[in-house]
């Protein structure tokens, strides 16, 4: 997974990195770090696996690591999170060595990982929305009372 490597090691995305847990160093409920980013990588691997959609590791990790990295920019500038990462993934996802179509379709599916209407798609849209979902430890949050996540959104179970 040498394009992976070169992503976590890529100058911009540490700054993002940064920039998401100086943002989120007081905030009780999930955050928007590594943790989360490899947690989302690995059930998308799952589910990758599970049903057969057949999408290459690096597409999804490419996506799992950069769908929130531009988290910070929604709590400081108001953009909504997924489309401030989506306008920081494709530099990064270039110099990484993704080609264009790569960067593409792992882009649509940053942009369209908080929409419900993906989830049933075979493809990484719905894979990362899924997992992304899937990646939240509701059952075992402190703050679970007071998220405003509705209940029915809530991972009060492990699936994966």
């Amino acid at each position: 997974m040498d394009r992976i490597d070169k992503i976590l090691n890529h100058p911009l995305f540490i700054e993002n990195l940064e920039k998401n847990k100086a943002a989120e160093a007081d905030r009780r409920f999930c955050r928007h770090d590594m943790v989360h980013f490899l947690d989302v990588a690995r059930i998308g691997m799952i589910i990758n696996l599970e049903e057969q959609f057949g999408i290459e590791r690096e597409m999804i990790y490419g996506a799992a690591l950069l769908h929130d990295i531009g988290k910070h920019r929604q709590y400081k500038e108001g953009i909504p999170h997924e489309q401030a990462s989506a306008q920081i993934a494709p530099e990064i996802l270039r110099e990484c060595g993704f080609d264009e179509k790569e960067t593409y379709v792992i882009v649509e599916a940053i942009l369209s990982h908080r929409n419900q209407d993906v989830a049933v798609e075979k493809n990484l849209q719905g894979l990362l929305y899924r997992a992304d979902k899937a990646s939240r430890p509701c059952f075992a949050c402190e703050a679970e009372a007071d998220c405003n996540w509705k209940g029915s959104k809530k991972n009060l179970k492990i699936l994966y």
